[in-house]
């Protein structure tokens, strides 16, 4: 491993660190060389994801989550966080088709509850 190589790890981990420790802004500022040194890794796309949708950046959440779908479309975190954000934007119909993928590929007990409050949603408001 390089220098470049370990410090670009090193600020990855750090970064993963500040979003366990709900500080989502700082994640992001160690982030940007991380992202700038591996512009196609999903792990780092992912992590951005994480950050911003902690940071309640709901747009760049989504675009972050849908650069790992392109880059690994069978990444079911990814899609179960698309899913999840867009619930938070009340893009429900959206947010629904990415849970259920989600809960396809790996049904979790987080991804069905997830999928479970967007059906319930959508049917009440179908009600009103």
């Amino acid at each position: 491993m390089t220098q470049d190589q370990g410090s670009t790890f090193d600020a990855f981990r750090h970064a993963e660190s500040l979003v366990a420790q709900r500080r989502p802004l700082d994640a992001l500022v160690a982030l940007g060389p991380v992202l700038d040194a591996e512009p196609d890794a999903p792990s780092v796309h992912l992590l951005a994801g994480r950050a911003y949708l902690g940071s309640a950046q709901l747009r760049r959440a989504e675009t972050a989550f849908l650069r790992v779908l392109e880059l690994d479309p069978t990444d079911h975190y990814a899609r179960f966080a698309l899913g999840k954000t867009l619930q938070r934007q009340s893009r429900l119909t959206e947010a629904q088709t990415q849970l259920r993928i989600a809960v396809a590929m790996n049904p979790l007990p987080e991804y069905q509850e997830a999928l479970g409050e967007v059906n319930a949603r959508i049917a009440v408001d179908r009600d009103r």
